[in-house]
């Protein structure tokens, strides 16, 4: 049986990274047009978690920079 850790193939991290952003964005455009057939609560829900994706985006946006300058090193 082997049980040895695959290696840590890093090579395409930016590139899906950058696909997480876009679909990121797409559940927010989505978000958006549900707004506005909703109020109250179920609105303010979907504005609260659409500040949370962009928060991600930000995260995966500054993460993509060091990745690629990470593999521009190398």
């Amino acid at each position: 049986m082997n049980n040895r850790a695959k290696p840590d193939d890093r090579s395409d991290n930016v590139e899906k990274l950058q696909e997480m952003v876009q679909n990121t964005i797409e559940n927010m455009e989505n978000a958006e047009e549900t707004m506005e057939f909703t109020s109250g609560v179920e609105r303010e829900r979907i504005e609260a978690k659409n500040r949370r994706r962009m928060e991600s985006i930000e995260g995966m946006r500054q993460e993509i920079k060091d990745e690629a300058h990470s593999q521009e090193r190398q």
